[in-house]
């Protein structure tokens, strides 16, 4: 098969990236396989992730697979006969079989470590790629001469300052990218919700079904891992900023989830307290005017942060990095934004949507959420997928104008 033609002219100088998470080591990972020399600029001291694990649904891996990286991610899942939703008593309200999943996605939905992915991105990326303990900010978003000077956009780093002729802004739901961009935007707000995150070393009694459970305000998740490991979560209506009395983390999703059905109670007794994370959920409910200006496009939490109930922020900022690689070659970031931003924002809507039925805590409102959870599990199993088709069974674009060996 004959190589693309290279044109000299259409190839960018240099791209920074703003984040050494998923979203932002993706986004390198896609522009390196576009040819393009990318550097990445991360705040923390190393890139150990924080969190426990993440979900890949087929539209996440069909992205990955454009970056060569997509089958190590499948390795690493482990395969799960059935995934639903129960009562706290342990009743199925509705279940589907993940093989029916990956008969009609060509793909099931996997679980895997975060680390197990930042580790297949960064070990895909050229030695020297990523920088840690290496803050950046941005300084001028540049112009790409629409309407003004065409003058690369400026990044200060703790080498100095300097210029690039695209910026991805990958720093999270709290971006400064973002507030320096938009200073109008009212920026995150808080969902209601806070969530733990676990992974069980040595759980008792394996192997367990993946599934949720789901109750009065609050939700809890149990997904076996390859190698042996079970990731454990949880959601819950509280206040913003709200801790465990004690500081125990653990202790608390005992008190919250100890009289669930099994194996909530025996994994979440088995954890190590000092691996239980506890974050608020924030979102970015009004969205974003574009997702670029000048040469700086957004990227992950830092566009459209949504609460996890679809399992898919990770999922859209993989998207988003082989989007906007494929996009910076030839049509620029307006296509970038032209593609993105609609699809985000339904799929932030429908996040939220799943939230307000989570959050539901009447005995009357929950009894309502339940029957149709079980009268849609009633339905046949492919007009259940038929409504996941829209997130699951996207596309993503083909990298090939400036593909390089690796």
């Amino acid at each position: 098969m004959d190589r693309p033609v290279h044109r000299p002219e259409q190839r960018p100088h240099r791209a920074v990236v703003i984040g050494g998470g998923v979203g932002g080591l993706t986004a390198a990972l896609a522009l390196h396989r576009q040819g393009v020399p990318v550097t990445v600029h991360e705040r923390a001291a190393s890139l150990e992730p924080v969190g426990a694990g993440l979900a890949l649904a087929p539209n996440a891996l069909r992205a990955l697979d454009r970056l060569g990286i997509g089958d190590r991610l499948r390795a690493l899942a482990s395969p799960h006969p059935a995934i639903g939703v129960r009562r706290p008593s342990g009743r199925w309200l509705a279940r589907t079989g993940s093989d029916a999943v990956e008969a009609y996605f060509g793909d099931p939905v996997i679980a895997v470590a975060r680390a197990a992915l930042i580790d297949a991105l960064v070990d895909a990326l050229p030695a020297g790629t990523v920088h840690t303990d290496s803050p950046a900010a941005l300084v001028d978003p540049g112009s790409a001469g629409q309407g003004g000077a065409d003058r690369p956009a400026v990044v200060s780093t703790p080498d100095g300052e300097q210029p690039a002729d695209l910026v991805v802004a990958a720093d999270g739901i709290r971006s400064a990218t973002r507030a320096a961009l938009f200073p109008y935007h009212p920026g995150p707000r808080y969902s209601g919700f806070t969530t733990w995150r676990t992974i069980v070393a040595d759980p008792p009694r394996p192997p367990f079904a993946a599934g949720e459970v789901w109750g009065r305000g609050r939700l809890a998740g149990v997904v076996p891992l390859s190698d042996g490991r079970v990731y454990v979560y949880g959601a819950a209506l509280a206040p913003a900023g709200a801790r465990a009395a004690d500081g125990d983390e653990r202790a608390e999703l005992l008190r919250r989830y100890g009289d669930w059905c099994a194996p909530v109670p025996e994994l979440l007794a088995s954890a190590d307290p000092a691996k239980v994370l506890r974050h608020d959920v924030w979102e970015i409910a009004d969205p974003l005017p574009a997702y670029h200006h000048g040469r700086v496009a957004l990227l992950g939490d830092a566009a459209h942060a949504m609460v996890p109930f679809q399992g898919q922020g990770a999922c859209q900022a993989i998207e988003d990095a082989v989007v906007l690689a494929a996009a910076v070659p030839s049509a620029g970031l307006p296509a970038y934004t032209t593609a993105r931003l609609p699809r985000t924002t339904a799929i932030v809507a429908g996040s939220r949507a799943v939230g307000t039925l989570v959050a539901r805590r009447s005995p009357a409102a929950v009894l309502a959420r339940d029957l149709a959870l079980t009268a849609a599990g009633l339905l046949p199993t492919h007009l259940l997928l038929h409504r996941a088709a829209p997130t699951y069974a996207w596309q993503p674009p083909q990298l090939t104008a400036l593909a390089t060996a690796t």
